[in-house]
């Protein structure tokens, strides 16, 4: 379940209101929603690290409910899909308007279209490599890529402008799936102007975006604008205050 924006919105500023800190705008909302959204999200891959640590030495709870590895893994589930990549010129890339934060497994099918003259159908899993083993690998007779055994390499930031992400593969296949990682889509509080001149919040889907974060991610949403907020009204109190409320949150989830 997501997050509602408009909750964390009315609530960052009932707080900021309350205690006479000043007021957030629903654009610098948006951009501190955005950043803070991108930090809890980046935070689970050390935190899915040092829990792995935790299960090579047993020391991990296991406990339903209270199993890190699943919290964190139960997290990323909605960002976590199976995709179809297009060939452009010998390259695999991603065509949708989602960015790819990472890439699992690549699965490279073979003998779709003639099973009966190119032999059986394979589904492979690319074993990638770097673009200079690669380029060695594939010219040696002896370790030369197979439709069973295919290599390839990725590269982001090129190409593929959308997503940010390509893949080459050897032997060409008829068709690439791959496991990604997408990072979450920008939270949006979207308003419209009262007569008075007042923000009102529109629900629209053309006009908000919720966080797509896991609704137990709220509190951390709404520590989190709060320090920037102080930031941004120049009030030091915020900002000390929201981030010994942080640190409290993230002893919690790590004690």
């Amino acid at each position: 379940m997501a997050v509602n924006v408009n909750t964390v919105y009315t609530t960052v500023l009932y707080i900021l209101n309350k205690e006479q800190r000043g007021y957030l705008t629903p654009q610098e909302f948006n951009s501190l929603g955005a950043q803070v959204q991108e930090e809890i999200f980046n935070s689970y891959f050390p935190d899915g690290n040092q829990s792995n640590r935790q299960v090579q030495n047993n020391s991990e709870n296991n406990t339903e409910f209270f199993n890190i590895n699943k919290n964190i893994a139960y997290k990323l589930y909605p960002f976590e899909k199976e995709v179809a990549f297009t060939v452009n010129g010998g390259t695999w890339q991603y065509a949708g308007a989602e960015t790819i934060y990472n890439i699992g497994d690549i699965i490279a099918t073979y003998n779709t279209t003639n099973p009966q003259n190119d032999g059986p159908r394979y589904d492979s899993i690319v074993d990638i490599v770097d673009r200079n083993d690669y380029n060695v690998i594939i010219r040696s007779k002896l370790t030369a890529p197979t439709k069973q055994y295919p290599i390839g390499f990725t590269r982001k930031n090129e190409v593929a402008a959308t997503s940010g992400a390509s893949i080459t593969i050897a032997p060409l296949p008829e068709s690439v799936n791959v496991n990604v990682l997408f990072k979450p889509t920008p939270p949006v509080w979207g308003f419209t102007v009262g007569g008075a001149g007042q923000y009102i919040y529109d629900p629209a889907p053309a006009s908000s975006t919720d966080f797509e974060l896991d609704i137990s991610e709220q509190t951390n949403l709404i520590i989190g604008i709060l320090k920037y907020a102080g930031v941004i009204i120049n009030d030091p109190t915020v900002i000390q205050v929201a981030q010994q409320e942080q640190q409290k949150e993230l002893q919690n989830e790590k004690s």
